[in-house]
Order: C-alpha cells, then sequence, then structure tokens
C-alpha cells in the first residue's frame, strides 16, 4: 500500500544507482537490477533482463516460438497477454471504461491517451485553445484541434480534390480510390480499407452480437443496426424528404423514395436495358426473361 501511495506522492522512491531509474518499492527496483548483471543474459544477444520470465520471453525473438494460440483463428502470440488482448477482436470486449464519457476500449493504453486527448486538464494551459479553452497534450494535437475551429483542411486528395485535416484521413480516403486494401480476414479471404471494418466483419464468423437492445434483448453485432433497430420502438424517423416531408427510419428508404421525385432508375435490366427504381422490381422483372416462378 505504501509503495502505491508513493506513485501519488512521487516521494521517497528508490533509484538505481547505475541508470537513475526510480522505482516506488526496493522490490522493484532489486529486480530492476538485474538489468544491470549478467544474472540473466540472453546468450544470442548479450541482452540483460531483470527476471528468468523475461529471459524466456526474449529467447523467443531469436527462436520464433509462438506458444499462445488463438482458438478463433489460429494465429499465434509469443506472449500471454497479448493472445488476451488479440482474443478482443474476436470478442468484441472492451474492458476499460472512461469514467468521464463512459466510452469503452480494449487496452487500457487506448483509455490512457483517450483521456489525455479528451479531458485532461493542462493545468499550465500550455498547449490551450484560445478559441475554445480546451486543453491538449501536446503541440500537434492543438494544431489539429485549431483546424476545427478554421475549417482549415491541408491535405488534398491529388485525385478527386477532397481535403481532410488529418494525413490519416487522407491515407484512408485514398485507398477508395487505389483499390488498397490492407485489412484481410484470414478466414474467407475478404479485404477491407480499414482496421475497423475487418473487426466488424469477423463477427459475421464468431457469431458476436455484443450490442443489445435494453427494450426486447434482441442482440446485433452493429452498433448502427441497434441503432437502426432501437426506431421501432421509439418511432423516430430522421430522415425526411426535402420534396415532400415524408420522413423514413433509414437512409436507404429515403434514398429510393427521392427516385419518385428525381425519376432516377438506378437498376437497369443488362437482357432488355428496362430500369427501374427499386432493386427489387429488377429482380421481379428478370423473371420474365429466366421464367423463373418460385410462387407456385
Amino acid at each position: 500500500m505504501q509503495a502505491h501511495l508513493r506513485s501519488h506522492s512521487g516521494g521517497d522512491l528508490c533509484t538505481c544507482t547505475q541508470c537513475e531509474k526510480r522505482f516506488t518499492s526496493h522490490t522493484t527496483l532489486k529486480q530492476h537490477m538485474n538489468v544491470h548483471s549478467n544474472k540473466f543474459r540472453c546468450i544470442e544477444c548479450g541482452k540483460c533482463c531483470q527476471s528468468n520470465q523475461a529471459l524466456t520471453v526474449h529467447r523467443r525473438s531469436h527462436s520464433g516460438e509462438k506458444p499462445f494460440e488463438c482458438s478463433v483463428c489460429s494465429k499465434r502470440f509469443t506472449q500471454s497477454w497479448s493472445l488476451v488482448m488479440h482474443r478482443r477482436i474476436h470478442s468484441g470486449e472492451k474492458p476499460f471504461e472512461c469514467s468521464v464519457c463512459s466510452k469503452r476500449f480494449t487496452q487500457s493504453w487506448s483509455l490512457v491517451m483517450h483521456r489525455r486527448l479528451y479531458h485532461m486538464k493542462v493545468h499550465n494551459s500550455k498547449y490551450k485553445c484560445i478559441e475554445c479553452g480546451r486543453c491538449c497534450h501536446s503541440n500537434r494535437a492543438l494544431t489539429i484541434h485549431r483546424r476545427t475551429h478554421t475549417g482549415e483542411k491541408p491535405f488534398e486528395c491529388s485525385v478527386c480534390s477532397k481535403r481532410f485535416t488529418q494525413s490519416g484521413d487522407l491515407v484512408r480516403h485514398s485507398r477508395i480510390h487505389s483499390g488498397e486494401r490492407p485489412y484481410k480476414c484470414h478466414v474467407c479471404d475478404k479485404e477491407f480499407i480499414r482496421s475497423g471494418y475487418l473487426n466488424d466483419h469477423m463477427r459475421v464468423h464468431t457469431g458476436e452480437k455484443p450490442y443489445k437492445c435494453h427494450v426486447c434483448d434482441k442482440a446485433f453485432s452493429l452498433s448502427t443496426h441497434l441503432n437502426r433497430h432501437m426506431r421501432t420502438h421509439t418511432g423516430e424517423k430522421p430522415f425526411e424528404c426535402s420534396v415532400c416531408n415524408k420522413r423514413f427510419t433509414q437512409s436507404g428508404s429515403l434514398v429510393e423514395h427521392s427516385r419518385i421525385h428525381s425519376g432516377e432508375r438506378a437498376y437497369k435490366c443488362h437482357v432488355c436495358d428496362k430500369a427501374f427504381t427499386h432493386s427489387g422490381y429488377l429482380a421481379v422483372h428478370m423473371r420474365l426473361h429466366t421464367g423463373e416462378k418460385p410462387y407456385k
């Protein structure tokens, strides 16, 4: 308990005489001192570890041994904790919750970074926005934040000239044009432009449905599907036609409805070139050509 309190107070820390690194207890300092001795030294590269367990894990970087295997996708890992974190991709588990906004994360460091970015109060106001008073954790973060006020979008797509506030957003957008899909499903080989899309897709294989309706207990694999379902309980219809003011629960329904006003017929028969406003109408029409009679 006393060692834990020192982590908050910063007092009576134990200092390594070799590298001046500081620790909250004599036990952790004693363990650290092994790094400066040859007690747990790797015979391959000479690196000194602080414990026999740490040396065992380190040796796997030379041997390539990965003893921990995922039961879902068979991916292997050198350490057990890496497997634990990996499993959350399949389960959707997010055990780390922000006490301020209730947002959840799969890893503790993601929660730490979230707090620093969105909730940390920088008392000396070193990186404080003069527009809204928000405090950022670095000058770079403040520069990016200021663009929400200025509207500046310095990163431009060379293909369609769409602009972005951050370089990472441009990189992801560029995949629309290049067709690059760097995130591949190891089960069915389907590829995605974003890691988040792959994570969502994996639930097709695992059957996991982490998003549950609190009204009827129906569960969904995606949060967007839950949001759409909730409208069956609330009666909310957020999508309104700008021509006749008719409202819809789904954006796709509004798109199809709008074709009544625009006259657009997006679904075309490849046999006779007749066009339709709905995909369902085209499917029915195709039976004239195929002779299919599904209802006997």
